[in-house]
């Protein structure tokens, strides 16, 4: 009679099988280690009949010791389990979006059903409540059952044991390769996961430790841990499952992909769930009826696919996709998430965080009805609009006239309807779109931060010849020459307040020159205007001072920097970057600081006094009554008299059309362009729809808020406009232009002049 025979008998034997129920329970330093050992042998002899034969005992014993809690590895104490990352709109319950690597949510004990904690005891380690995490008489009877079998049927892991393999093998922290060593068949390994699970039971309460099993197991299907797989199959809560349903489940584990009823084995799904309720009969959990009960109850799947990364929303929703891919962007570049863009990356697919997002649901949908009744989602032109909160710089809109999404588009349609290019917020190969007169405002704030007020004046010609050397049509003798766009109601002695109102170009091209370009170009980068664009970031380096048409908004732009500007100017000077989050909470509940990062970028007398010109272009009155006109009055009406400030802009041949508006409380950009073709002017037409939409997401913003007015300028920056300032001499060697064509100019110019007196 050989070794292995000896074995077999004294496992069929039930004195031996006494004795080891005997020392399941060890209560003594020397016990454990005489358990250890004989568990160690036994798992040894498991492997050693099925793929160690002959060479399994060498050095075994040596190998063998006394495992305790405190030299276990982290991972195995405080658990970096893989968990999916939650994204919800700033209400915490309106969920955006999730991100996983692995489809798993931890839940406590006290949120799953008692019956699926049962049936996974049942199912597999019945003895889970007698053993000390090491089940002696488990593992000689697979052994028994290997060796009469012919097969590994049975390897006697304990629910303990079992974790701890998940544990290992799923561990964040490790390389791929340790991770798949924590499943090799060696004896090595199955020592190690014993000494483990010897160590967890002295520390932690079977409770906890089938709590950690229940949130880690996997149950096909890409579902881990009970939550997600309760509702991958049902579309539930794990509190809310039959006792049907958790046997199904329970059962899963075994064998996850060949009994998974959604892709695999019905059938065999059920025969397993069959066993599982016998195997709750015979732990007392359960009667036999109530088994027999369960067993004949139909097989009701509602499978629920679990959306992964800002593509998955799909519908009414599919719009939040550029937010959320803006959230992503910004997620990787924050250190608190780790060193490198993959380890962030893994993060926030890994990490299991809880992100209450900037987004407002309701301001949202406001944002996207107005830009999708301008333009619908199959034009090829597309109006993207951001709203952004004063003070705080967090992101409460994104929307454009496209929806989310890699599917494949008509042929000839590169980007629509469908597109994840970042339209709103700008990156990758999308640079922007040139904002027109909306960049007067950077040329204002400049001149009056040098100390020009606000009634400086000009008398300002139908075309104004530069120093900027051109060619082509805008040029007038090789210097470029910008004309304003409706002379009869443009031209005339201007003040910043009417300069700005009816957008008059030779008023601010005169007065960049007069503070120079460079400040102009500076002042917008301040406030967070990004040159995307190559050739824009080229010239704003190296040819600044020479940089007059910039302006009027010929460097490229996108709604959310343009938006995040204006509400500098809003929050009196406060600049914060974009933010589009509110809180950040880890899985253990800590918290992750991710507050507004912001700093005083103008003094504030400059902020008040820009924004007080800036109450002319939306027809609204200037502290000192200095406003006469302006491009985007039907604001005013919408705000119902509420203040509020903005500029219109449009590029040359209106290419492009935009409008910024702002409150103390909201700013909001949108700009009308043809993202894939800068040649396709939207026109002039569209301007009077981009106002209303801005001004319909405003009006939305503010609803139920408390009306608050903005602070009036002070004296200084206000100047005199009874005292008007005089235009310095040309040193452009010609008469103006102009005047030749227009033998009423001066007389109308004079008139305007005594008008203001």
């Amino acid at each position: 009679m050989n070794w292995l025979t000896v074995v077999v008998q004294a496992g069929r034997s039930a004195h031996f099988l006494a004795i080891l129920d005997a020392m399941a329970l060890p209560r003594t330093p020397l016990s454990r280690l005489f358990t250890v050992l004989l568990a160690g042998l036994l798992a040894g002899l498991v492997l050693a009949v099925t793929v160690l034969p002959g060479n399994l005992l060498l050095g075994f014993a040596a190998r063998s010791a006394l495992g305790s809690y405190s030299s276990l590895p982290d991972v195995l104490r405080t658990p970096a389990t893989p968990q999916r990352s939650y994204l919800y709109a700033n209400d915490g319950t309106t969920l955006i979006a999730s991100f996983y690597d692995v489809n798993r949510t931890d839940v406590g004990l006290a949120e799953i059903a008692p019956s699926l904690q049962a049936a996974i005891v049942a199912a597999e380690d019945r003895r889970f409540y007698d053993h000390g995490g090491v089940d002696l008489r488990g593992m000689a009877r697979a052994l028994v059952a290997n060796v009469t079998g012919g097969e590994t049927s049975q390897g006697g892991s304990t629910l303990t044991m079992q974790y701890v393999r998940n544990v290992l093998k799923t561990d964040p922290g490790l390389t791929a390769e340790e991770r798949a060593a924590a499943t090799e068949q060696t004896v090595e390994r199955k020592l190690q996961e014993i000494r483990y699970a010897n160590a967890l039971e002295q520390q932690l309460s079977k409770d906890e430790i089938l709590n950690r099993y229940l949130n880690i197991a996997y149950f096909g299907a890409g579902a881990y841990g009970v939550s997600a797989a309760s509702q991958r199959y049902f579309a539930k809560t794990p509190a809310e499952l039959t006792l049907s349903e958790s046997a199904l489940l329970a059962g899963l584990v075994q064998s996850p992909e060949a009994y998974n009823p959604i892709d695999g084995d019905q059938e065999a799904a059920l025969n397993r769930r069959a066993y599982v309720l016998d195997a709750m009969v015979a732990t007392g959990e359960i009667t036999a009826a109530e088994a027999a009960t369960a067993k004949v109850e139909p097989l009701t799947l509602r499978p629920t696919s679990q959306p992964n990364g800002c593509t998955a929303p799909s519908g009414d929703a599919d719009d939040w996709g550029f937010f959320c891919d803006y959230v992503r962007q910004w997620w990787l570049t924050q250190p608190a998430f780790g060193e490198t863009i993959e380890e962030r990356e893994q993060a926030l697919r890994r990490g299991g965080y809880t992100v209450v997002t900037s987004l407002d649901p309701e301001l949202q949908a406001t944002a996207q009805q107005q830009v999708t009744s301008v333009y619908g989602y199959d034009n090829e032109r597309a109006l993207p609009l951001a709203a952004v909160e004063p003070g705080t710089g967090r992101v409460l809109a994104m929307a454009v006239n496209r929806h989310y999404s890699l599917a494949e588009n008509p042929a000839g349609q590169p980007n629509y309807p469908n597109t994840v290019n970042p339209l709103i917020s700008g990156g990758g190969s999308i640079a922007g779109y040139q904002a027109g007169s909306t960049f007067k405002l950077f040329t204002m704030l400049a001149a009056l931060e040098a100390g020009m007020p606000l009634a400086t004046g000009f008398d300002a010609p139908s075309q104004l010849p530069t120093r900027y050397p051109a060619e082509g049509d805008a040029s007038c003798d090789g210097r470029w020459c910008p004309s304003n766009a409706n002379p009869a109601w443009m031209d005339g002695y201007r003040m910043m307040w009417d300069g700005f109102g009816r957008s008059v170009n030779t008023y601010f091209v005169w007065l960049s020159e007069q503070v120079g370009p460079e400040k102009v170009v500076e002042m917008a980068q301040r406030l967070g205007i990004t040159f995307r664009s190559d050739a824009d970031a080229a010239f704003a380096e190296n040819n600044a001072e020479n940089w007059g048409s910039f302006t009027l908004g010929v460097a490229a732009a996108t709604p959310l920097d343009l938006a995040n500007a204006y509400a500098t100017v809003a929050a009196e000077g406060t600049y914060c970057e974009p933010l589009p989050v509110v809180s950040v909470t880890a899985p253990d509940g800590s918290a992750v600081p991710v507050a507004p990062s912001c700093e005083r970028v103008l003094d504030a007398e400059v902020a008040r006094a820009a924004t007080d010109a800036a109450r002319c272009p939306v027809g609204q009155q200037s502290s000192t009554n200095q406003c006469n006109g302006g491009t985007a009055t039907s604001v005013n009406q919408i705000l119902g008299g509420r203040p509020v400030a903005g500029k219109t802009g449009s590029s040359e041949g209106n290419a492009t059309e935009s409008f910024v508006g702002f409150t103390p409380q909201i700013a909001v950009a949108g700009i009308a362009a043809n993202p894939d073709d800068t040649t396709d002017a939207v026109g002039s037409a569209v301007q009077a729809q981009v106002i209303d939409a801005v001004a319909e997401v405003i009006s939305t913003a503010v609803q139920g808020q408390p009306e608050q007015a903005f602070v009036a300028p002070s004296r200084e920056l206000v100047g005199d406009p009874r005292r008007p300032v005089e235009r310095p001499e040309p040193d452009r060697g010609r008469p103006e232009p102009g005047d030749d064509r227009d033998p009423f100019g001066e007389l109308r110019r004079w008139l305007d002049r005594l008008n203001r007196s």
